[in-house]
């Protein structure tokens, strides 16, 4: 019996019309010469304290009260770092747009947790390989970000990793349309972030943040680990 085709779940307004500011208020850019590997592996080292962005934490409180009465599903996403030459970026693809959820957004390679995962650390890299190609042995994984709840019901656990830069990326064409990169300077300099305030189709207002690039919107839950792997780096980040 064929499955009956299902509407994509879709934000249910026009993301990339809705008003915004730019998100730097009281922040600073991350000098390009001090995002090196070492000051990244630094802002992993597991004594660090920091702060996570206070939007993004104030959205995820107000979920975790959501999801004590419903369900949520369990997901891992890989945030992959490539270093080429001393020129660092951030991988980033773009969904198909036949997927159900989050059909053409931009996100890092990941998914569900499927039962036969060890941990949420594997699920991300055995959906890394799966989108794109990168075998787990040639994923270094630096550590986890905070976890959150999306407004489609998964539980985003975020983990940041360097890529071999020698690896060819082969994208599963059923899930992935594109594979681009980013220069992480872009992403680690809050005056190229925007905040958004919309009201949705329930009349509820809604946040979120952006970071369009070259004709790409990120935006979401890929924004938001994002937005907070910059204020990791905030903390360790020479003044």
């Amino acid at each position: 019996m064929t499955e009956p085709l299902r509407k994509p779940i879709t934000p249910g307004f026009d993301v990339q019309a809705q008003k915004w500011t730019t998100a730097n208020e009281n922040l600073h850019a991350i000098a390009p010469a001090a995002l090196t590997p070492a000051l990244i592996e630094q802002a992993f080292a597991h004594s660090l304290v920091w702060s996570a962005d206070a939007l993004v934490q104030e959205w995820n409180e107000a979920k975790i009260v959501q999801y004590q009465s419903e369900a949520y599903i369990d997901s891992a996403v890989l945030m992959p770092l490539v270093n080429d030459g001393g020129q660092i970026s951030v991988l980033l693809t773009k969904r198909s747009e036949k997927l159900y959820h989050h059909p053409g957004q931009i996100s890092f390679p990941g998914g569900r947790v499927e039962e036969g995962d060890i941990n949420p650390q594997h699920t991300a890299l055995r959906e890394t390989f799966e989108e794109i190609g990168v075998p787990t042995q040639s994923v270094t994984v630096l550590g986890q970000l905070p976890e959150f709840y999306t407004g489609t019901g998964f539980l985003l656990r975020p983990y940041v990793g360097w890529l071999d830069g020698t690896i060819e990326i082969k994208t599963d064409k059923v899930e992935v349309a594109e594979v681009f990169q980013v220069p992480l300077a872009f992403l680690m300099d809050p005056a190229n972030h925007r905040l958004h305030h919309a009201i949705q189709p329930d009349g509820k207002e809604r946040y979120y943040y952006s970071m369009p690039w070259k004709g790409y919107f990120i935006w979401g839950a890929t924004a938001n680990v994002i937005r907070n792997f910059y204020h990791r780096m905030l903390a360790v980040a020479p003044v």
